[in-house]
């Protein structure tokens, strides 16, 4: 008699436990910290990395300490390349790197990364995280993009001077996603690799050149292996680095945590367009004390450069259109955000 006492009063306890549990559920609150890995590409002294340890310690004031985000920086848990589907099969919970870096998956945005004549990193954070989200495409459906910054516009840091499209004939030149084809446009030949790998490229000739934003002469410390820039505004492209989290892990985080992490994002992306104007700026002392050459394009070689690159647009909308992809309607967006003042 006892005995089928207490276990009627076990069963009870048990039935009591699980309701209080669906109850919790139900209400969408969690039932203790949410812990998340977040896999950055950027080293950890990088301006870029900094900005998401501090985005990842607001999501934890904000959230009272409900969700907890440690971030691995440098490419520790995932590479560059190897970030993005890093997030989508789960390997970090959130990622940060370039969506050029796994060229030929991401079609539309791709767009994001043509010589459009960027201005500044600013713009160009601005104008490529507004039409990100306005189109959401298809590309980026496995993962949940949280938002999206970019570069200055790119520079040509080289170990000769550059002066004149003559000048690159035969020489190699570091280059990732579209950027290889404004390379190849230019008629130099272009190598791929992480931006991680280009100044010991540089170091031991397996690069001549590197395609970058001034930042990175300071940032990745490049300035030390290369001799001259070239000023190639003219032909102002950018490379666009996304956050993404996995796409279980978002949908499982309670509204109220995911309006917090959408609050936050917005409020990080002008950070980081500004983190890119002073970091271009830092990278231009740096290589000025160094004694770097500057070289500027003559009126006649902007121009000739300028046409040289043109096609790509056009290439970029008809490879688009052959895909099902809005490629014309999203250039025309992209390039209405960038002269927006």
């Amino acid at each position: 008699m006892r005995s089928s006492i207490l276990a009627a009063g076990l069963v009870a306890v048990a039935l009591s436990a699980a309701v209080t549990g669906c109850s919790k559920q139900e209400a969408g609150k969690p039932t203790g910290p949410i812990r998340l890995t977040y896999s950055v590409f950027f080293p950890p002294t990088h301006v870029q990395s900094k900005l998401a340890v501090e985005w990842a310690a607001e999501i934890g004031r904000r959230t009272q300490g409900q969700v907890s985000i440690e971030v691995y920086a440098g490419g520790v848990l995932t590479k560059a390349d190897q970030n993005y589907q890093g997030v989508v099969s789960g390997i970090s919970d959130l990622g940060m790197s370039a969506f050029a870096y796994t060229r030929g998956r991401f079609p539309l945005l791709e767009g994001l990364d043509l010589p459009l004549g960027y201005p500044d990193g600013a713009t160009a954070t601005r104008a490529a995280n507004a039409i990100t989200l306005k189109y959401r495409p298809r590309e980026v459906d496995d993962a949940h993009i949280l938002y999206v910054h970019a570069h200055g516009p790119g520079i040509l840091a080289t170990k000769r001077p550059v002066a004149t499209l003559d000048d690159l004939k035969g020489i190699k030149i570091r280059a990732t996603g579209l950027c290889a084809k404004i390379v190849e446009r230019l008629g130099a030949t272009a190598v791929g690799m992480p931006q991680g790998d280009t100044y010991e490229a540089l170091q031991k000739g397996v690069a001549d050149a590197t395609f970058c934003p001034i930042e990175t002469l300071k940032g990745w410390k490049q300035g030390e292996v290369i001799n001259a820039v070239t000023e190639s505004q003219c032909i102002g492209y950018t490379t666009a680095f996304y956050v993404a989290i996995n796409k279980r892990k978002w949908e499982a985080l309670p509204e109220e945590i995911r309006a917090i992490f959408e609050e936050v994002s917005a409020e990080w992306v002008p950070k980081h367009g500004q983190a890119w104007n002073q970091a271009d700026a830092d990278g231009r002392a740096f290589a000025t004390e160094l004694g770097r050459q500057f070289i500027t394009l003559s009126a006649d070689e902007q121009a000739a450069w300028k046409t040289q690159v043109a096609p790509l647009l056009q290439e970029y909308s008809a490879n688009s259109a052959a895909r099902g992809v809005p490629g014309e309607s999203f250039l025309k967006d992209l390039l209405a955000e960038i002269t927006t003042p």
